[in-house]
């Protein structure tokens, strides 16, 4: 999730991901893989993305993303 909460992304096992933002559950679906410590995501609609994961941090585009209830987030830290 970002640090603010605003946006959370769930990465499930079966290499399908959820991203709810604010109070839209679900607003972007589609598929990722991984390859060691990269992602690619290609969303239901087409769209597609990366991200690559740093000292447990997800760096999903302009997106920062941490794990919930990592300390980080809670602090705005700024890797």
């Amino acid at each position: 999730m970002t640090a603010d909460g605003r946006i959370r992304q769930e990465l499930l096992p079966n290499g399908r991901y959820d991203e709810a933002r604010g109070d839209r559950r679900s607003a972007y679906t589609g598929r990722y893989t991984v390859t060691g410590s990269h992602l690619d995501y290609i969303d239901d609609t087409g769209f597609t993305a990366t991200g690559d994961i740093r000292d447990g941090i997800l760096f999903h585009e302009h997106l920062v993303l941490y794990r919930e209830g990592d300390p980080r987030a809670r602090q705005g830290a700024s890797p």
